[in-house]
C-alpha cells in the first residue's frame, strides 16, 4: 500500500465534500453539510484562504484529510485549530490517522504556532483514544455556544 500525505490542492475539494460527508454521517448528523462547493474552493484557495489542509492519498486515492485554520488567543497567540480529520472506515487502522496528526504538529511548530486545539464529541471513543496517544489535555469546563445566522 502506497500512502503519502500532501498538501490539499484546489483538485480535492470534490473528494474533501465527499470525505466532509462521511464525517457528517459518522457524527449522526447527515444533513447538517450546507456548505457549497464554490464556497468551500474559494474558502480554500480563492484570494483570501482561511482553511487549508492535508491529505493522504493510498495508492493516489485521497482517503483521508485534516482540515484546519487560524485561530487567536488573546492569552497564548496564534493557535491552530483542527476542524476535522478523517480516514475513510475502509482505510482505518492503517496508522494514516497519525500521518496526518504528525503533519498537523509539524506545521504548528513551523509557523511558531503556540498549539493545537479542537473539540471532539463525548461519545467518539475511538478519537477520544487516538488523541489520549499524544498526551492530549481534555478541558469539560467550558459550554460550546454557536449562532446560525
Amino acid at each position: 500500500m502506497d500512502i503519502s500525505i500532501r498538501r490539499a490542492e484546489k483538485k480535492d475539494c470534490i473528494r474533501l465534500l465527499e470525505l466532509i460527508q462521511e464525517l457528517a454521517d459518522y457524527e449522526k448528523a447527515p444533513d447538517e453539510v450546507t456548505v457549497t462547493l464554490p464556497h468551500f474552493e474559494e474558502s480554500g484557495f480563492g484570494t483570501n484562504p482561511v482553511w487549508w489542509a492535508f491529505v493522504a492519498e493510498v495508492n493516489g486515492k485521497v482517503e483521508g484529510f485534516a482540515l484546519y485554520y487560524i485561530r487567536y488567543s488573546t492569552w497564548k497567540g496564534q493557535r491552530m485549530y483542527l476542524e476535522d480529520i478523517l480516514v475513510t472506515e475502509k482505510m482505518r487502522g492503517q496508522k494514516i490517522g497519525n500521518l496526518l496528526f504528525e503533519h498537523l504538529v509539524e506545521e504548528a511548530k513551523e509557523k511558531k504556532y503556540s498549539g493545537i486545539v479542537w473539540q471532539v464529541l463525548e461519545w467518539n471513543e475511538p478519537a477520544i483514544n487516538f488523541y489520549k496517544k499524544y498526551n492530549t489535555q481534555f478541558d469539560n469546563e467550558w459550554v460550546n455556544c454557536s449562532l446560525t445566522i
